[in-house]
């Protein structure tokens, strides 16, 4: 009897334990969060300053701790504790995008307002024409049900650094940035580039982007690695179109063409339809 009487307490002491880190389990998980952008700085303090000690994945889930201001301590594969901002991360599970009807794409037109950009021979201006094709783009992903988000409206000024987080706020699917090509001589040079700054998404984006862009009547220069700090400071799939050289009469010609206007927007819209069926 002694001893029945002891396996029942050691069975009831260990189902305790069971049911007391099931719980436990149950609780920190229901308390996360999920990573929102392409890779997640999980830092040592609650800033940029701090150290890196890993990085996330788009749609991961992070145990949180505690919050701080804009930053949330959480706990990462269950064993790496650290800080993340709390806009790059949402509350709940992140459905993959598959086709454009359930995306949200920001565009943003080039320069504006104070910043004319480039420059033709007759001088018009690149602000013009960047606003032109985003409208268009814009027009045609509607259409397709797809949420469009611009960075500017109008002939205003929007700050460099202001552009990607527009992107990260809005948890955008994917980011182009439009603008047109100006070489040091006039008339000396020709053609289009589809540019990207990070691998992965972003060159996949830019790919598939510049694959569709065919049949057009200026030179496809391809895909190419570009330095520009509205794709490079950006945490979602994001890519810069160089339309045309403004400052070559014949691309100029194109660029101001409704024809080849709405050419380009067709194919960026086709090329964002073939990214989301392959991503």
């Amino acid at each position: 009897m002694k001893k029945i009487s002891e396996n029942t307490g050691w069975i009831i002491a260990t189902l305790t334990i069971i049911v007391t880190f099931a719980l436990l389990f149950i609780a920190l998980y229901a308390n996360s969060v999920t990573v929102k952008v392409n890779q997640l700085n999980i830092r040592s303090g609650p800033a940029v300053t701090y150290s890196v000690k890993a990085k996330a994945k788009h749609g991961e889930q992070l145990q949180v701790i505690s919050r701080q201001g804009n930053w949330i301590k959480v706990i990462y594969k269950h064993r790496t504790i650290g800080w993340v901002a709390s806009w790059l991360v949402t509350n709940g599970h992140i459905k993959d995008v598959t086709q454009l009807s359930e995306a949200t794409v920001v565009l943003d037109p080039g320069h504006g307002g104070s910043d004319s950009g480039a420059l033709s021979a007759n001088g018009r201006e690149e602000k013009t024409y960047t606003l032109i094709f985003a409208n268009l783009v814009a027009k045609k992903l509607r259409a397709r049900g797809a949420k469009v988000i611009m960075t500017r409206h109008s002939d205003t000024t929007v700050p460099l650094y202001k552009r990607p987080q527009v992107a990260t706020t809005n948890s955008a699917n994917a980011f182009i940035s439009f603008h047109f090509d100006s070489s040091d001589v006039a008339n000396t040079a020709s053609g289009f580039t589809c540019y990207y700054y990070h691998a992965g998404d972003s060159k996949k984006l830019a790919q598939a982007v510049n694959q569709k862009m065919t049949d057009l009547p200026l030179t496809n220069r391809g895909t190419n690695f570009g330095n520009y700090l509205v794709i490079r400071d950006n945490a979602i799939p994001a890519i810069l179109i160089e339309g045309g050289y403004i400052n070559t009469d014949r691309d100029f010609r194109m660029i101001q063409s409704s024809a080849y206007q709405n050419k380009v927007a067709d194919d960026v819209v086709a090329g964002l339809q073939a990214y989301f069926k392959t991503h």
